[in-house]
């Protein structure tokens, strides 16, 4: 897509997948504007950075440190070679889910019970406090409104990851204003809204799940089956600010990618094994086993 920079006129080309642009030859800011469309709808919501880029960098290097002890020598002096900070879009869903319940609710209750048993050679008859369970069906509806599911709209922002990193702090969430992202790099929504709203469907069950068996009266409970109706969904996109970093630790491999939460400061990245470590240690444990071994077996 061609852009018109507003400071100094340059033609700028600007990816599909971006919503902002910095001109090369003055660093302006600017917005890009499309139609909206169902898959990309406009931002509704947005979250403010509040890591700084410094600390971004320390609380990475931090994670990396505390888990490398399994991962190759040259991990622990891997550099930072790019730095970004990413408002990643994502699906805020909400939602009134209405369930249909039926489980088997157990009541414990003590008895005391008379026992025989042999002492010193004779046999005695004692007395004991046993636990029993009174099991009752159950059956009715539970009605619970699940707010702030948040789901990826970004196909470079896989989900699993995106979970790594939350929670986000909601409460901080700020109606979403070009100023808030101007300067930053911007993705827009690049996954189908209904693959999207499906996956937060199946992130409200799993919720609802805890929240159904939290709910059951008594002691405890088996049998617990359940089906849900959605009503009053809500889906609206939301800005959440992300930094990625590529930590170079050798020449031959690929960087490694870590997620810094803009927010929160949580981190999350994947760290390479050395087996040559892993098969060091396995071999020290079974020549400190076999030592062990052969000191009690020759007493």
């Amino acid at each position: 897509m061609n852009l018109s920079c507003q400071s100094c006129g340059a033609q700028l080309v600007v990816a599909d997948t971006l919503r902002t642009a910095t001109c090369p030859y003055c660093a302006a800011p600017s917005i890009v504007e499309r139609p909206p469309t169902p898959d990309r709808p406009p931002p509704t919501f947005a979250l403010g950075f509040v890591q700084t880029p410094q600390k971004a960098k320390e609380l990475a290097r931090e994670n990396l440190l505390r888990r490398s002890f399994w991962a190759p020598s040259s991990v622990r002096n891997a550099s930072v070679e790019e730095l970004r900070g990413i408002y990643v879009p994502a699906w805020l869903y909400s939602t009134l889910a209405e369930s249909d319940f039926t489980a088997t609710i157990g009541e414990h209750y003590t008895e005391t019970e008379t026992y025989t048993t042999t002492e010193n050679g004779k046999s005695v008859t004692r007395t004991r406090q046993v636990t029993k369970t009174e099991w009752r069906p159950l059956e009715g509806r539970h009605a619970e409104y699940i707010p702030d599911v948040l789901v990826t709209a970004s196909s470079g922002l896989p989900n699993e990851e995106l979970e790594h990193i939350e929670p986000f702090d909601l409460r901080a969430l700020r109606r979403y204003d070009d100023a808030l992202i101007a300067g930053w790099i911007s993705e827009e929504p690049s996954l189908p809204q209904a693959q999207c709203l499906e996956q937060a469907r199946a992130e409200a069950v799993s919720l609802l799940r805890k929240r159904l068996a939290a709910f059951m009266p008594g002691d405890t409970h088996r049998e617990l089956r359940y089906s849900t109706r959605f009503n009053q969904e809500a889906l609206v996109v939301c800005l959440l600010p992300v930094w990625v970093m590529a930590l170079r630790h050798d020449p031959e491999a690929p960087p490694l990618r870590f997620l810094v939460n803009g927010q929160t400061g949580r981190v999350y990245g994947r760290v390479p094994i050395s087996w040559v470590k892993v098969l060091i240690a396995v071999l020290l444990a079974l020549l400190v086993a076999g030592g062990i071994y052969l000191l009690t077996s020759s007493r």
